[in-house]
């Protein structure tokens, strides 16, 4: 696509476009990341980056710095519903390796739902971050898309310099060696299910909460995702 672009948001009107985005894409009751607070993050060396067709803003990054200069927190990444199917999370993301790389970053850390296959294969397959720390009912209960659904997270972190996410960045299919698949299927509709059978969502939660708890307390890490069988490959 030839009018698709990415770039730093500048000032109040791009940064009021991508607060307006945040509530079309996680729908009512979610608190967006006010325009304000952004453009203070972004003044102090946060991220806030935007995936543009033509003028439009169809999706946005935001990260910010932490207490380790070289690790920046990424918040949030939405795409906006009609955009979805060019591949925008993948190279937002990209977007924001090579926007740290430039600036001495060179690991990134977020947050996210270990039952959503599709932020499971954005996350860890096709970009390569890695997860060993399970975070039970992080933001207690919470509105929008997430509603009813827990607040369980993983925290994926990504070793923007890891031969295997350099790989990944090129397009090539990196030797991740030999890993055991976790015998818990993530849905393949993770708020279908929980609308549908409630209790079965809710015991998928509690059992990949054990499960996952337990292999990371014996020291093994999440470092890849089977899409085919939605399962996580544990190392």
């Amino acid at each position: 696509m030839t009018d698709l672009h990415f770039r730093e948001l500048i000032g109040m009107s791009d940064l009021t476009r991508a607060e307006a985005l945040q509530r079309a894409v996680w729908g009512e009751g979610d608190q967006p990341d006010p325009a304000d607070l952004m453009l203070a993050v972004q003044s102090e060396g946060g991220l806030v980056g935007g995936a543009f067709v033509g003028g439009a803003l169809v999706g946005y990054v935001f990260g910010f710095p932490t207490r380790e200069a070289h690790i920046q927190h990424s918040h949030r990444l939405a795409v906006l519903p009609q955009a979805r199917g060019l591949g925008l999370g993948l190279r937002l993301k990209r977007y924001q390796r090579d926007w740290c790389l430039a600036r001495g970053i060179t690991r990134v850390r977020w947050t996210f739902d270990p039952l959503r296959s599709v932020n499971a294969t954005l996350n860890i397959h096709r970009l390569g971050a890695e997860a060993g720390t399970y975070l039970p009912d992080l933001y207690g209960e919470m509105a929008g898309i997430n509603r009813g659904l827990g607040s369980d997270r993983l925290m994926a972190d990504w070793d923007l310099t890891a031969p295997h996410v350099a790989a990944l960045a090129r397009d090539e299919t990196p030797d991740r060696g030999a890993l055991t698949p976790l015998e818990l299927t993530l849905p393949q509709n993770l708020e279908a299910l929980a609308a549908s059978d409630p209790a079965a969502a809710t015991r998928l939660r509690l059992d990949m909460r054990a499960a996952l708890q337990s292999a990371f307390a014996a020291g093994l890490r999440i470092r890849d995702f089977d899409r085919s069988t939605r399962t996580y490959a544990l190392g």
